[in-house]
């Protein structure tokens, strides 16, 4: 059993409590290398953040799709990790589990560069992202991208 508040990776999720995107099967999320990560334990999660490795950044669901096969083909890794979708059940988590997986990806994935969103276009998701340090990118026809520093000491 795993700690209150560890950044666990998932196998399952129920995709029908994404407020983001619910019309992502659970297979997709999981295919192409793609994560999802949870905070919490395995009984008891406050947020959930799904991730796609890339080398480009996506402008839209399909280019991520499309993007993320490409970056694994080969066994290999995408160097930017996209993240999709996050959502929390407790207030707080969702900044929470995006500091847990810049982290994460400054430790453990040392082949990731950057740490981008493709976000949907609303000011709820803009105000998420500059409240917790991001810098928007880029503002495309339905999503927009904002991106999350990763320290450079590895």
């Amino acid at each position: 059993m795993k700690t209150k508040n560890e950044l666990i990776e998932l196998s399952y999720i129920n995709v029908d409590e994404d407020p983001v995107r619910p019309e992502l099967d659970l297979k997709w999320r999981l295919s192409s290398k793609r994560k999802i990560y949870g905070l919490g334990t395995d009984d008891n999660l406050d947020a959930i953040v799904c991730v796609a490795y890339t080398n480009k950044i996506p402008t839209t669901v399909e280019e991520m799709d499309w993007l993320s096969q490409a970056a694994c083909q080969d066994g290999q890794d995408g160097e930017i990790a996209i993240a999709y979708t996050v959502w929390s059940y407790k207030k707080g988590a969702g900044r929470e589990i995006i500091n847990r997986v810049r982290e994460f990806l400054e430790q453990k994935r040392t082949i990731t560069k950057r740490m981008v969103t493709l976000s949907p276009r609303t000011p709820m998701a803009t105000n998420f992202h500059i409240k917790n340090g991001a810098k928007q990118l880029k503002i495309n026809n339905t999503t927009q991208n904002f991106e999350y520093e990763l320290s450079t000491k590895r």
